[in-house]
């Protein structure tokens, strides 16, 4: 298979590296083949542009300012996100990937019957996330409901390509890891990444 894996973080020496690092050197070793696009080293602008949202319902919707970023995506069997959850949230450049790249056409279209969306990336059989909380897990799950999974199983994978397979990899508590509980979370990082 390939798989693109999307980095979404501006510290070339953080975790989130890191984890990339290993997803990608354990997908090759396993016999695939990897794409990882550095939405930050590749200066990706997040910032849905007014003409893309004015024509964000039209049914020839112009891609044209993202299309290298398109043609990645539509390369891959497999997408793994990889980023820290900020304010339970997205890093604004991963939701502007979001919001840019998967656009109608692309990810998905609309049915000019109903106004329902029709999935479009049935190429994308795997839909990973490697991520990190500043916050326990008991806040993730209990307090605030997981946010971020929801958000990108039910409101993004769901609409975007049917019977994929999610999984969210999460290393909760990371402003008080140690070392060797990091160094742990790459190991399985690493594990479950081999299991694709």
């Amino acid at each position: 298979m390939h798989i693109l894996v999307v980095l979404a973080h501006p510290i070339k020496e953080s975790f989130a590296a890191a984890m990339a690092r290993t997803a990608v050197e354990a997908l090759r070793a396993s016999g695939h083949t990897t794409d990882l696009l550095d939405l930050y080293a590749e200066d990706f602008d997040p910032r849905l542009t007014a003409d893309e949202r004015a024509r964000h319902m039209e049914p020839d919707y112009d891609i044209s300012t993202v299309a290298p970023l398109v043609a990645r995506l539509r390369a891959a069997d497999g997408l793994i996100f990889v980023f820290p959850q900020w304010w339970f949230n997205l890093p604004a450049i991963l939701k502007g990937y979001l919001d840019r790249v998967f656009a109608p056409g692309v990810a998905y279209e609309i049915d000019p019957g109903n106004g329902r969306l029709v999935p479009m990336l049935g190429n994308i059989r795997h839909f990973w996330a490697l991520t990190t909380t500043g916050s326990p897990w008991w806040i993730v799950h209990f307090y605030m409901g997981n946010p971020v999974k929801r958000l990108l199983k039910r409101g993004v994978a769901a609409f975007c390509s049917k019977g994929l397979d999610f999984r969210m990899v999460s290393l909760h508590n990371m402003d008080q890891s140690t070392l060797e509980k990091r160094e742990r979370f790459l190991e399985r990082v690493r594990r479950e990444v081999a299991t694709l």
